[in-house]
């Protein structure tokens, strides 16, 4: 069974991983983790921890880690599937049907009509090679293989989507089942065919700027004037074709295809496969102008990204959130990869979560295009109080705004490819963005300006994960962008192994690092298990451990509370601080969440390989394990430095 990565991150956010452990191991809260002997190895003193912020666990003893699946597949030896099936149940999120569910995909097929006689074959005018048959029924074209695109995924899953033709010899009085994604197919092909016959519908796509490559590579189609052309094409399967919603009938009871007169846009799901349609009125007069498919048994369009299939082909890292169909087609023509859009509807919670999970942990962005008028501005913000809830440390948001009367084709037209690139690589991050808008309509230089925007401020970073270090990092930002303070100035290095005097090493860096910004303790929280613990930076991640919790919103405070919680070490800190020039360590909270992150793995990867050279290992479980750590620290250092 095939799990989709957007699935399994929702049944984790659902699971308790201390619940979870809990029923395994005797925990105790110990800071802002849980500890407890690790069921592992054999042990006397508590190495094994759970934290709860991060649904993660992690061993310093043997080296064992990972998430609540992780856990319950070691600690029972038991499969990936098994073991996500008692997690669907345990949190009400459905799987993906399995085989055993085939059955819903699954239609009656009609019994095959007389076959046709000579008396009722006639020479088609436009091609005489070509025969028309009285009942116009469509012939799929045997030639192409629909799924040949995404065989690679998975080729035993799909069953011959032309099984039942009577090109197969089926016995004309038989009846057999039909796959809805075979009939979606077929479909899809017929559409196609239909294309070239329509002079208006090809205008459309030429005065679109549309070549005719990228018109075959987006299969894109026309769908006939004919109230009941998919009757004609398909008699045997109209109780598929009803099933997808491509059939309705009026109050008169008389039936009708749902997409007429329109150019077609096929639909396709992460595998490929057709799974609807979108149809543009090619007369504006028409409304509405687009019309999808209806939700079916394999069309969800709250599940669904157009272009999101052809995006992950072309190995798209950067993703970019547009209007409409045509927006997606035009850039991807331009060459720029990973654009897609929404099928009808507004974006939501499950949209966005599908583009953060189609990237790594280093190059987590998204960035989203929106009109400049009102109505793209009210779209903006809709969108921005969705994403905020989602924006976990390490994901990233920016803001591309359209001049107004402008889409991306449009654009490109007038400023060109490279340009259209600057624009768009220069878009502002969220940081940036909620600024302007905040501040668009107040007096900032007065001090009830100030307030009313803080005041806004915090209603939108009540919305932020309360366990990551942005919506502090975002509060200080805009405390200084206002003039409370002059922490904030422009950016001097971006490399945070450059950053830090020479007077001192990195490990002083780092605690000057959490004074000033005692929020990003959350990056440097691995670290605790690795220092020694004799050395002043131990000491500090271990207070800071204790009084996380308790930690006043408020940035300023903060750094005042964690400095008098270390009162014991002032004499130290006193030598450190003022060789540490941490004010200008980076221009935005994005960026010193970024800059944290990549300076802890890259201290993790030191003091990791320390520990193997001094060939201290309890077991040689230990020791693989603690190699397997090695090789994925560095390759996220790999990745950071590609991504610089």
């Amino acid at each position: 069974m095939a799990i989709p990565q957007h699935t399994i991150d929702q049944i984790l956010d659902r699971t308790d991983i201390v619940d979870v452990i809990g029923q395994f191991v005797k925990l105790k809260k110990t800071g802002r983790t849980y500890s407890g002997c690790c069921p592992f190895h054999q042990e006397k003193s508590p190495s094994f921890h759970v934290y709860r912020d991060k649904q993660y666990f992690h061993c310093f003893g043997c080296q064992a880690n990972g998430n609540a699946i992780r856990f319950l597949m070691d600690i029972g030896s038991r499969n990936f599937v098994d073991v996500m099936k008692d997690l669907s149940s345990q949190t009400g999120i459905e799987l993906p049907k399995d085989n055993r569910d085939a059955n819903k995909l699954k239609y009656k097929r009609e019994a095959a009509k007389p076959k046709v006689t000579a008396a009722t074959v006639a020479p088609n005018k436009d091609n005489p090679t070509k025969a028309q048959t009285s009942n116009d029924a469509f012939t799929p074209n045997l030639e192409h293989d629909p799924f040949a695109e995404f065989q690679a995924f998975d080729e035993s899953a799909f069953q011959d989507p032309f099984v039942g033709f009577d090109q197969f010899n089926v016995p004309e009085d038989a009846t057999q089942d039909g796959n809805l994604y075979d009939l979606l197919e077929n479909i899809a092909q017929f559409y196609e065919q239909k294309l070239p016959q329509s002079q208006t519908a090809q205008q459309y796509f030429k005065q679109r700027g549309l070549t005719s490559d990228t018109i075959a590579y987006w299969r894109l189609g026309y769908a006939p004037e004919d109230w009941q052309h998919l009757e004609k094409a398909f008699p045997q399967d109209i109780e598929g074709i009803k099933l997808l919603g491509l059939i309705r009938t009026n109050d008169n009871g008389r039936s009708f295809n749902l997409l007429r007169d329109r150019v077609i846009f096929p639909i396709r799901d992460v595998k490929g496969r057709v799974v609807g349609f979108g149809g543009r009125a090619l007369n504006d007069e028409i409304k509405p102008k687009y019309i999808n498919s209806p939700d079916s048994e394999v069309f969800h369009k709250n599940q669904l990204l157009y272009g999101l299939y052809e995006g992950r082909k072309q190995k798209a890292h950067d993703w970019l959130m547009v209007e409409g169909y045509m927006d997606v087609i035009a850039l991807q023509q331009y060459g720029v990869a990973g654009a897609v859009a929404t099928l009808g509807t507004a974006s939501n919670t499950e949209h966005l979560n599908i583009l953060f999970n189609q990237n790594d942990k280093k190059n987590n962005r998204i960035t989203l295009a929106f009109d400049g008028d009102a109505a793209g501005q009210k779209a903006a913000r809709r969108t921005l109080e969705i994403a905020l809830p989602l924006l976990d440390d390490g994901r990233e948001l920016k803001f591309f705004v359209l001049p107004n009367d402008h889409d991306p084709d449009s654009l490109i037209r007038r400023e060109g490819i490279e340009n259209f690139r600057r624009l768009l690589d220069t878009s502002p991050l969220l940081s940036e963005f909620v600024f302007a808008q905040l501040t668009r309509e107040q007096d900032i230089a007065s001090p009830e300006g100030k307030s009313q925007v803080m005041g806004e401020l915090r209603n939108l970073t009540e919305l932020l994960p309360k366990a990551g270090s942005y919506r502090y990092l975002l509060q200080q930002y805009f405390r200084e962008k206002l003039g409370f303070n002059k922490r904030w100035q422009p950016q001097v290095n971006t490399d945070a192994s450059l950053s830090f005097s020479t007077k001192i090493d990195a490990e002083e860096y780092v605690i000057a690092i959490l004074m000033n910004h005692p929020y990003l303790y959350i990056h440097f929280e691995p670290l605790r298990a690795l220092v020694p613990q004799d050395q002043l930076l131990f000491k500090i991640l271990n207070v800071l451990n204790i009084i996380f919790d308790d930690l006043p919103d408020d940035p300023e405070l903060s750094s005042y509370y964690v400095m008098g919680a270390c009162a014991n070490y002032h004499h130290e800190l006193a030598q450190i601080l003022p060789q540490a020039n941490v004010d200008d360590y980076t221009s935005s909270p994005e960026q010193a969440d970024k800059l944290a992150a990549d300076f802890s793995t890259k201290l993790q990867y030191q003091f990791l390989q320390q520990k193997l050279k001094s060939k201290k290992f309890a077991s040689l479980s230990e020791m693989r394990n603690l190699k397997q750590r090695i090789y994925d620290i560095d390759k996220k250092r790999s990745l950071t430095l590609i991504d610089e």
